[in-house]
C-alpha cells in the first residue's frame, strides 16, 4: 500500500486515483494553484476534469491533508505543508511564496487577545516584501 493510500484511508477518505495523483502533486513541494495542480495530475493521469480537481483539494483541505491559501489579489494555492501552524511570505514582484516558521516558535497567534467566542485552531500570517531576484532587477534597473 501507498503512502497516499494510506494518508486516505487514515482520513476515512476513499482511495480513487485522481486523490492518489493530487497528493502525489502537492508532495512535490510548493504553493500551487489549482490551473498547474490540474496540469500536473494530467501527466499522470487519461483525463480528469478541473472540477474533478478541485473536488479533490476540497476534500483533502477538509481532511486536514493539504492546506488551502489566499494571498491577498492572488488565486487560491494549495499546499501539503499542513498541522504546524506556519505563515507565508510573498513577493510584490512576482508573486512568489514561501514558508515562514511561526515568527516565535510556540504559536501564540493562536491564543488572541479576544476570540470573541471562536474556537481558534489556525492563524493566517502573510508577510509581504520582495524576494531576492525582484530585489536584483530593482538594484539592476536603478
Amino acid at each position: 500500500m501507498s503512502s497516499g493510500e494510506e494518508l486516505l484511508r487514515s482520513k476515512g477518505l476513499r482511495v480513487t486515483r485522481p486523490r492518489l495523483a493530487v497528493l502525489d502533486v502537492l508532495a512535490g513541494g510548493g504553493h500551487l494553484e489549482v490551473d498547474e495542480i490540474t496540469r500536473r495530475v494530467r501527466q499522470r493521469l487519461d483525463s480528469v476534469s478541473t472540477q474533478a480537481v478541485y473536488d479533490v483539494l476540497g476534500a483533502l483541505s477538509r481532511a486536514g491533508l493539504s492546506r488551502r491559501i489566499e494571498p491577498a489579489g492572488s488565486p487560491a494555492r494549495y499546499e501539503a505543508r499542513v498541522g504546524d501552524n506556519h505563515h507565508h511570505v510573498v513577493c510584490r514582484g512576482c508573486g512568489e511564496i514561501a514558508d515562514v516558521d511561526c515568527a516565535t516558535g510556540s504559536a501564540p497567534c493562536l491564543d488572541p487577545h479576544t476570540a470573541h467566542g471562536f474556537e481558534v485552531d489556525e492563524a493566517e500570517v502573510t508577510f509581504w516584501g520582495l524576494c531576492p531576484a525582484c530585489q536584483a532587477r530593482r538594484s539592476a534597473d536603478d
